[in-house]
């Protein structure tokens, strides 16, 4: 897999899209391109019945530079790199650096791709493409972008480093509710990639994912504990409360839920510590109140005293 390094030297697990991940991408885009032309030509064609040759021409190539040429140019700004063929292949347009384009990148994309996919239906674009290391045609390579696969699959993804075994469980009671999925995103890029970047971009990285982060949860971050270890230690106590939740619902219909993972069983130890007035949380799953106790007489069932005499 070809790596994506940012200019900050963030390395980006995104892979180059091939050839045929983009060849559907693109005719799908031209389809509906072509679709459009069509449609706006018939209405165009009614409209100028008036008009003479040398209008209906004129009328006729802006049209045509309007729509195959001046749409993909559009979608691509508006969108960030993602057409309608893009979006359904899971593909996108970035710059080299793994930054989102503008408008000048899809403006000389555009102006090449007339060349590249119209002008010789798409042979050259297809050559250059397979030619270039990371597929990039030549549109690519004079604005300096690339498309790449946005969607991995579930197996490549990295898992995240636990934390240090003296901070599990210490943030059980922050209130993460109000942390959005786009920080917790970047909190778990950062933590699977940190090793692969410098020190100095680590740290700064660190220091400013666990400000945000200690922001939206009203605490602020513990003295003396390192950035890094801390997002590691959170993300872990939102895990840990995800498999709880899950092992709740599990034992509430009479499941089998599968045992804890080492670092999540850890946690619960730990969390008794600071969560004390929920002992409940501690308990394996299935698991209920004791049994009344039995006379071992009689073997009758004693009832639970409830601190109420009957009158004699």
């Amino acid at each position: 897999m070809n790596e994506l390094v940012t200019g900050d030297a963030v390395v980006l697990g995104l892979q180059p899209a091939r050839l045929p991940s983009r060849a559907l991408a693109i005719a799908i885009d031209l389809a509906v391109l072509l679709t459009v032309f069509v449609l706006l030509s018939i209405g165009l064609a009614v409209a100028s019945v008036t008009l003479d040759e040398a209008a209906i021409a004129a009328i006729a190539v802006a049209s045509f530079l309007l729509v195959l040429v001046g749409g993909p140019v559009a979608v691509e700004t508006l969108s960030h790199g993602r057409s309608l063929g893009k979006l359904a292949c899971g593909l996108r347009v970035v710059r080299d650096d793994g930054g989102p384009i503008r408008f000048r990148h899809a403006l000389m994309r555009g102006a090449m791709g007339v060349v590249e996919i119209l002008g010789t239906f798409g042979v050259v674009g297809c050559i250059a493409s397979l030619v270039s290391a990371r597929g990039r045609r030549l549109g690519d390579v004079f604005a300096g972008t690339l498309v790449v696969r946005e969607r991995v699959p579930a197996g490549r993804a990295l898992a995240v480093p636990p934390p240090p075994p003296w901070l599990v469980g210490r943030f059980g009671q922050l209130d993460l509710s109000g942390v959005p999925e786009g920080l917790w995103l970047a909190i778990r890029q950062y933590l699977t990639r940190m090793n692969q970047l410098d020190v100095t971009v680590r740290g700064s990285m660190a220091e400013r994912l666990s400000t945000d982060l200690a922001a939206h949860t009203g605490v602020p971050m513990p003295q003396g504990v390192p950035a890094a270890a801390y997002l590691a230690a959170v993300v872990n106590e939102r895990q840990a409360r995800d498999v709880r939740r899950v092992a709740a619902v599990a034992g509430r219909r009479g499941l089998v839920t599968a045992p804890l993972p080492v670092s999540v069983d850890r946690e619960f130890s730990g969390h008794r510590e600071f969560s004390g007035n929920r002992p409940e949380e501690g308990m394996p799953a299935g698991a209920g109140p004791a049994p009344a106790s039995t006379d071992s007489g009689t073997g009758a069932a004693t009832p639970p005293s409830t601190g109420f005499a009957p009158p004699a």
